[in-house]
């Protein structure tokens, strides 16, 4: 039976979820199996089950919220945030709260909104403060395969969070956003009259504030809104703990407007850049001296800097009203908003810091990425990079986006969308490099604004975005259309030339991380957390890999290996998992999908099996779990200790897209050999090996002769050179730019179904980048660990600018393999790309110039979600003396 007291949150099935779930039909049989559950476990003597045959259920929602601290001395270790995971069964909904040391499944996005799962234990938590109040507790959960039927949508409004006293969720993914319903979209604007003689102005309230209590009315307009600003702890009681910034004006100047709490909520979509308000019932109070100051568009307005209005729900009870700009009297003296627009040409003569506003024609926009506020903590910046031109130069604006609170269109930029970006700042480093890439980076009070947000904006005036609105007539759709790209990696910025200076911040041992913590660093990240780290190393092999097929092979590399029911809490484990003792190497599923994944098929490894075995005897027996559609192959998979810096096909020299998708037959012996690989070597007549022993080098790959020495010999070998199907920047399809969107933005709180109009699968859009990538294998400077990394040349024929290769220019074994596939892809435009190798003389030179030298490595490392972690290198300096760093 279900309790009937009203407080109950954790119902086997709440009335208000219950209707919203009837529209996804009944469950096998008409009952509801987790309403069977909850009955069970409450009951239960401990309670606590392990549900017998539990069916899959489809998770509806996960949403965040502020925990509760607990009692020293535990609060140290304890999580910052609870979450709550709304599952359904097709009969009804329940939302369970997850026991915290799952947290990570959420954070790795494991656990995310449409997954479908099994719960395999759950347990029941009465809240002993409150009566009659329990909920489910999810304890051990296993992933299921396919897709299941759409569930409804949750009930609306949401009800508060199941644990603790708190009473909203926050966004998933940061704190800056409006999250759920308490945040009114727009307050109605007040037919007030407004009785001139009784106002005060913004100057006499700076004069005369110490000696009043109660003060008269303000009429003013909003100049500049920052971000929102959330500031709530485990151990504060606040409900509502946010705070916004806005900067104010009338006819005597400027000063600055805090809006707090509850009232965030109610006011803070309402009150635009160009509103109107008028304030009744509010506090003045010493100016906070460390917050940002905006640059105004009038730099001759006044600022009043040592006060500021405070704007809250008591202390007193503030009243607000917005006036329509239509009843706005010029005899009130207002200020209109003004802008400091800048065109592309002149941004080149700017000065690092300067503040201005840019409108331009988006031609790429990145995925979303998140970056920790703290070493350590749970909170994090959320950012994406763009690109836009203005048609004053044939550089585009690069643009780097906060969040900045207005996530309806922070999730809508895409290419061929008209961006302003207002109140962004400078970022360039005249000392180092004039010729550095210049980009501009949002700042506290900056607003983006995209195509269909522009109608009203008070910048729709201003002279310079006229100029744009002409230019953008001028141009043909078509042609700007073939310069578009979206998501992907974006190796930007770039690290600086010299190490000292990239090491500026911080000191070098603090900086510099040992290769053996690589592993425990990329475990470590949480989902879309990008990290750039340094670690000291040899330069000891490089292999190149042909992209043309990759992304695909990565996405079914993960189908293949794991475990249709793989337990959820164990996927939390270590990934540092590929310790190498020996000749007996056991590599654990997490990195066997990295080593054999996403270029090497099973047939590929049977394949170079024939191929090396003139050269090793040295066999690796590495453990595959595979699901329940692929038990018909092979458990275990036999691959040799050199394979990865060996000939792997003559493919893989030319890249020709006739032979991306490769048929493998059977050869006398019983082994696959692709059909491109015949062809090759009919036309060739190739070696088995092509490879001297004099330089240990083939058509597609290089080793050094101290690596020839230890590989097999190596403590610890992690295998981090995979490429993802999110990893390649795409070619931009307006048709499917609602699928292409959702792709590159970050998970939803509440599942949201895929684009119903098309089935594409995201690797069958173009890539914008090279024909390859590179493996570099870097061993540590103690001969007993290595990683391999990836390095992905970026290079778009149809924009040039993109990708800026003359920022690694300096660096010269990377420039060459960016250079090389440059090259690459303009012979394929001209059909000579079978003169092309892709490991050329020079960059063969380059790495025997590093040979046994130590180096540092800059390694750009984001976690793509689930276990996906892709790991680029960036950058590579080298250690001339103990005291000196040069780059390469």
């Amino acid at each position: 039976m279900q309790d009937p007291t009203p407080e109950r949150g954790g119902s086997a099935c709440p009335a208000e979820e219950r209707r919203g779930a009837a529209a996804a039909g009944p469950a096998s049989g008409g009952a509801s199996w987790l309403q069977r559950v909850f009955e069970e476990v409450r009951g239960s003597s401990q309670l606590s089950v392990a549900p017998a045959e539990p069916p899959p259920v489809t998770v509806v929602a996960v949403e965040r919220y502020l925990a509760e601290a607990p009692p020293p001395p535990a609060a140290a270790a304890a999580p910052q945030y609870w979450y709550d995971v709304t599952l359904a069964d097709g009969a009804c909904q329940e939302r369970c709260y997850l026991a915290p040391r799952l947290n990570g499944l959420v954070q790795r996005a494991h656990l995310r909104a449409g997954a479908r799962l099994r719960l395999t234990r759950c347990s029941y938590l009465y809240d002993e403060k409150r009566l009659n109040y329990g909920f489910l507790c999810l304890e051990e959960l296993e992933r299921v395969g396919g897709a299941g039927p759409p569930p409804a949508a949750p009930a609306r409004p949401r009800p508060p969070p199941l644990r603790g006293e708190k009473k909203r969720y926050l966004p998933l993914w940061n704190n800056e956003d409006p999250y759920g319903d308490m945040w009114v979209a727009e307050k109605p604007q007040a037919q007030v009259d407004v009785d001139v003689s009784k106002l005060t102005s913004l100057g006499q309230l700076e004069m005369t504030w110490r000696s009043r209590v109660h003060f008269h009315p303000l009429l003013v307009r909003v100049l500049h809104k920052s971000r929102l600003r959330y500031y709530g702890k485990p151990e504060k009681k606040l409900d509502m703990p946010y705070q916004a910034y806005f900067e104010v004006a009338d006819g005597s100047g400027m000063m600055s407007m805090v809006l707090w709490n509850s009232l965030c909520p109610e006011w803070y979509n309402s009150m635009k850049v160009g509103t109107v308000l008028l304030l009744e019932q509010y506090a003045i109070k010493t100016s906070y001296p460390f917050k940002t100051q905006p640059t105004p568009g009038d730099s001759q307005m006044k600022r009043f800097a040592t006060i500021e209005i405070s704007l809250n729900v008591r202390d007193p009870p503030t009243k607000i009203s917005i006036i329509p700009e239509e009843m706005v009297k010029p005899e009130w003296g207002l200020p209109e908003v003004k802008y400091r627009f800048i065109t592309r040409s002149e941004l080149d003569d700017l000065p690092n810091n300067h503040s201005c506003d840019v409108i331009g024609l988006v031609t790429f926009v990145g995925r979303a990425e998140r970056a920790r506020k703290r070493e350590h903590g749970e909170d994090f910046w959320l950012y994406r990079w763009a690109h836009a031109i203005d048609g004053t130069s044939d550089q585009p604006f690069i643009l780097e986006l906060f969040a900045t609170s207005q996530p309806d269109v922070f999730e809508h930029i895409h290419p061929m969308t008209y961006l302003v970006c207002t109140q962004m700042r400078v970022v360039r480093d005249l000392t180092e490099n004039p010729s550095s890439t210049i980009y501009l980076t949002t700042s506290n009070e900056s607003q983006i604004f995209i195509t269909g947000w522009h109608k009203g904006q008070p910048y729709t005036k201003d002279t310079k975005v006229k100029n744009f609105i002409q230019w953008t007539k001028t141009q043909s759709e078509a042609d700007q259309m073939k310069k578009t790209v979206i998501g992907g990696y974006y190796p930007f910025p770039r690290p600086p030339n010299n190490f000292l200076k990239y090491c500026k911040t911080n000191k070098v041992e603090s900086v510099l991380k040992a290769i053996g913590e690589t592993g425990r660093e990329i475990e470590d990240l949480h989902y879309r957390e990008h990290k750039r780290i340094a670690v000291q190393g040899i330069i000891s092999a490089i292999r190149y890999i042909s992209c043309s097929s990759a992304a695909e092979e990565a996405s079914g590399v993960e189908l293949v290996q794991k475990d249709t029911s793989q337990s959820l809490e164990s996927s939390t484990v270590s990934k540092e998992d590929s310790v190498h003792k020996g000749k007996d190497t056991n590599l654990q599923n997490k990195e066997v999908k990295s080593f054999l994944g996403p270029h090497c098929t099973p047939g590929e490894q049977h394949q170079h099996q024939a191929l090396l075995s003139k050269k090793s005897s040295v066999k690796r027996k590495i453990p595959r779990r595979l699901n329940r559609d692929a038990e018909q192959g092979s458990a275990s998979v036999t691959a040799l200790s050199s394979y990865p810096y060996f000939t792997r096909s003559a493919r893989r020299k030319f890249g020709l897209d006739e032979f991306q998708h490769e048929d493998f037959v059977q050869d006398k012996n019983g082994q696959a050999v692709s059909d491109s690989l015949q062809y090759c070597t009919d036309r060739e007549g190739m070696s088995d090996i092509p490879e001297t022993e004099e330089t240990g080098r083939t058509c597609d790959s290089w080793q050094s002769d101290l690596w020839a020495q230890v590989k097999d010999k190596l403590m610890k070998y992690l295998h981090h050179s995979t490429i993802f199907p999110e990893s390649i920047p795409r070619k931009f399809d307006y048709v499917h730019k609602d699928l292409l969107m959702q792709q590159y933005n970050l998970h939803a709180a509440v599942h949201q179904p895929k684009e119903t109009r098309t089935d594409k699968n995201i690797n069958e859009f173009k890539s914008a980048s090279g024909l390859g990538y590179y493996e570099v294998t870097v061993l540590g400077i103690n001969h007993d660990i290595a990683i391999d990394v990836a390095f992905l040349p970026l290079f778009c024929p149809e924009d040039p600018h993109l990708f800026q290769l003359e920022d690694i220019q300096n660096d010269t074994l990377l420039s060459c393999m960016s250079c090389i596939s440059a090259c690459q892809q303009k012979a394929t435009s001209n059909g000579r790309l079978r003169d092309m190798f892709p490991l050329s003389n020079e960059i063969v030179e380059a790495a025997m110039d590093l040979d046994g030298k130590h180096v540092v490595c800059i390694l750009d490392i984001c976690h793509l979600g689930e276990d996906k972690v892709e790991v680029f290198l960036s950058k590579i300096y080298k250690t001339v003396e103990p005291s000196v760093l040069d780059p390469v």
